[in-house]
């Protein structure tokens, strides 16, 4: 028989079988380690370079870009379609182009090609040169290709010996009206690169060394620059940083000592990782509570909520589930009125509320925010869970001597035919939602008819999307009339979106378009059209109504003054119409707003005045150049003297405080009248002219004259 190991000897075998692992395992993933640095090292450099030829491709990009953008400011240009057509297109050429290209930034000089092989004007550095000799024959057929009017210019690199040159070209047209020329002009600029040139492109795109290389560029990085035809023409060339190999240098001593200190630090794992196996266990169960609880409430948080309903849902499929969402009211108004601190006692004491609903509470979570979840399990009747829910949440809460009141949204799903958690908390979900859009202080179950709902919406906000990249929203502009001589003075723009299917309203599409966050693209659009449309209507004014999230938008006021620098339209002109709600909401942005394009010379309206709470002190603080009359106040005069009294008590507060006034909806001259006696300085209405489109508008406006 042998004999048996000491249980030392056995225990110390032990040790050395596990040291030899260990060693084993380290000389395996110091091998690793090795290939890992040496693969990080190769991986920089190859990174670095391919940024370092992405960032020379985006250098000549910009390059172009910027020569194209010059050439399509000229070239799309009324006054110079006019005169290259029909005047003296040398003197013409020289005073606008040839001139500046002496020592202008964005061009050294200028080519006018004419069609048909007629006579082309060419200036470098404002002298006369022959586009033929200086470009060579390949010119000839970039500007064939860009004599047709709505392309983008054309933009190639050209060599005159040692010179690379780019050159844009665009066919000369005007910029507001078409026209069907059957041969047009061709303009052309050309900048040369020079080492300057190039040497600001190294240093706007972290390109050291860049220079034009005429043949292989060897062990250098480099770009290809093309000609017309697809040849190149040179390279851009710069040395490769390699930055991998640098770090790799400034690392080594480190990977060394790391060498070493592993070695020690495999003693010390032998020693350490029975109790360190043991700690990590503690710390991984209290990290699971915490991953699945809310730290401020104690209650589950939306991952222990998932989980929870999935074993709920899983563990008996007959029972009877269901998922409250709730929603607090009025919890964004404490946290402002109290500051966070009482915000966060609030939550606890909800959360405790919530704990002890009713028997059939199965779970509670808060999700985030003021908002919760309560799992129901058992038959009891879910208008009353949800009626106690609501009563128990309106009760006043008292926290430090404060009688705080609240009240919640509920969305309620049952399991029914949900097949996992997320779909019963996205049904719950909708539900809310619901209960929220619907007046808040309510609860709402959820039915498929929301989901279709939803989907409608989407299928719609889809639709705009696509009406709006199509141009299909138009605006239609509303007579404005003088109360006392009846003259047209102005336009309103209205917004239409009229579809084969059928025409939306704007009552329907302008808050879809606030809620997806199109309506920033809509407004400008809007503006921009009516401004080209009015820009013939002078000296009419033109009111364009604003949304508020428009106005709370710190672009803009920025973008409004482009688009009147942009048409050239006289700032005077143009009245912006908005509500009260912007000034509810967000009052600094809108005053800031207002401030900046009341200063360009713009003027504002209040509209819809008389359907809000708009104050006095509104009126004066924000400083409004006229005030809208809501057109329930005027249809109101119809229903006896009260309305009458409330319509001419109105216009004498605008006319205190210095305010003109527009009636909105006249449609009989009844109304007109009485407006007129009671002060109202401009009408607008079905009497004065219905929303017509621009060519309708024309022609009415003619007729009206001559009437």
């Amino acid at each position: 028989m042998l004999a048996r190991r000491p249980k030392e000897s056995r225990e110390g075998y032990s040790v050395f079988i596990a040291t030899s692992l260990l060693l084993l395992v380290a000389v395996i993933l110091g091998g690793m380690g090795a290939h890992v640095v040496d693969r990080m090292r190769s991986s920089a450099n190859a990174l670095d370079d391919n940024r370092a030829i992405l960032a020379a491709e985006a250098a000549v990009s910009s390059f172009k870009g910027k020569l194209a953008a010059t050439v399509r400011d000229n070239a799309v240009w009324d006054e110079a379609y006019k005169a290259i057509a029909q005047g003296d297109r040398d003197a013409w050429t020289y005073e606008n182009w040839g001139k500046t290209s002496a020592d202008y930034a964005l061009y050294d000089g200028v080519v006018l090609t004419a069609p048909a092989g007629g006579k082309s004007i060419a200036y470098l550095k404002a002298d006369i040169i022959d586009s033929n000799e200086y470009l060579g024959a390949k010119f000839r057929g970039q500007t064939e290709s860009a004599a047709r009017p709505g392309m983008d210019p054309t933009v190639n690199f050209f060599r005159n010996g040692d010179d690379i040159i780019a050159v844009a070209s665009e066919a000369v047209q005007p910029f507001g009206s078409k026209v069907e020329d059957s041969q047009y002009y061709v303009l052309s600029f050309f900048k040369t690169l020079t080492s300057e040139v190039v040497a600001e492109m190294a240093k706007d795109h972290q390109l050291p060394e860049l220079h034009i290389t005429y043949g292989p560029a060897a062990d250098l990085l480099n770009s290809p620059l093309m000609d017309a035809d697809g040849v190149e023409v040179a390279r851009l060339a710069w040395p490769s940083a390699a930055p991998g190999n640098t770090i790799f240098d400034e690392v080594r001593p480190f990977i060394a000592a790391a060498i070493a200190v592993l070695g020690v630090y495999l003693v010390g794992v032998l020693y350490a990782g029975w109790s360190e196996t043991r700690r990590l266990k503690s710390l991984a169960d209290r990290a699971r509570h915490e991953a699945t609880h809310d730290s401020l409430s104690g209650l589950l948080n939306r991952l222990g909520l998932i989980e929870g309903l999935d074993r709920l849902m899983q563990a008996n499929k007959s029972q009877m589930l269901v998922l409250h969402l709730i929603d607090l009211d009025g919890f964004k108004a404490v946290n402002d009125a109290w500051g966070h601190a009482i915000g966060d006692q609030l939550i606890r004491l909800v959360a405790e509320a919530l704990r002890d609903i009713h028997p059939d509470a199965a779970g509670v979570a808060r999700l985030g925010g003021d908002e919760f979840a309560l799992i129901q399990l058992g038959s009891a009747n879910l208008a009353e869970l949800d009626d106690e829910l609501l009563e128990r949440l309106k009760k006043p809460f008292l926290i430090e001597g404060r009688t705080i009141e609240i009240g919640a949204s509920i969305g309620v799903a049952s399991r029914d035919d949900a097949e996992d958690a997320h779909e019963l908390l996205r049904r719950a979900d909708m539900a809310l939602y619901e209960a929220k859009e619907t007046g808040r202080g309510c609860a709402v179950t959820y039915h498929p008819d929301l989901d279709r709902q939803r989907e409608k919406i989407a299928a719609l906000e889809s639709e705009l999307r696509r009406a709006l990249q199509k141009d299909e929203i138009q605006p239609v502009f509303q007579p404005l009339a003088s109360a006392a001589s009846g003259d047209i003075t102005g336009v309103e723009a209205l917004a239409r979106w009229r579809r084969a299917e059928g025409a939306i309203g704007p009552d329907a599409f302008i808050p879809l378009a606030e809620k997806c966050g199109l309506i920033d693209i809509l407004g400008l659009q809007m503006l921009r059209k009516s401004i080209v449309a009015s820009k013939a209507w002078a000296p009419l004014s033109l009111s364009v109504n604003v949304s508020p999230i428009q106005l709370c938008n710190p672009n803009f006021a920025g973008d409004v003054l482009a688009v009147l620098e942009e048409e050239g339209f006289d700032p005077s002109r143009l009245t912006l119409e908005i509500t009260e709600a912007v000034l509810m909401s967000n009052p600094e942005q809108a005053r800031r707003s207002i401030t900046a394009l009341k200063s360009a010379g713009i003027r504002f309206a209040l509209d819809d005045f008389g359907a809000g709470y708009a104050s006095i002190g509104t009126l004066r603080e924000f400083g409004f150049d006229r005030m809208k009359i809501d057109r329930s106040l005027v249809q109101a005069m119809d229903d006896g003297s009260t309305g009458r009294n409330v319509l001419t008590a109105t216009i004498s507060l605008a006319m205190a405080l210095g305010i003109p006034v527009t009636a909105e909806g006249i449609e009989s001259a009844d109304q007109a009248d009485a407006l007129r006696v009671a002060g109202c300085d401009q009408l607008q209405g079905y009497l004065v002219g219905r929303p017509m489109g621009r060519d309708e508008l024309v022609s009415w406006l003619a007729s009206s004259i001559a009437a």
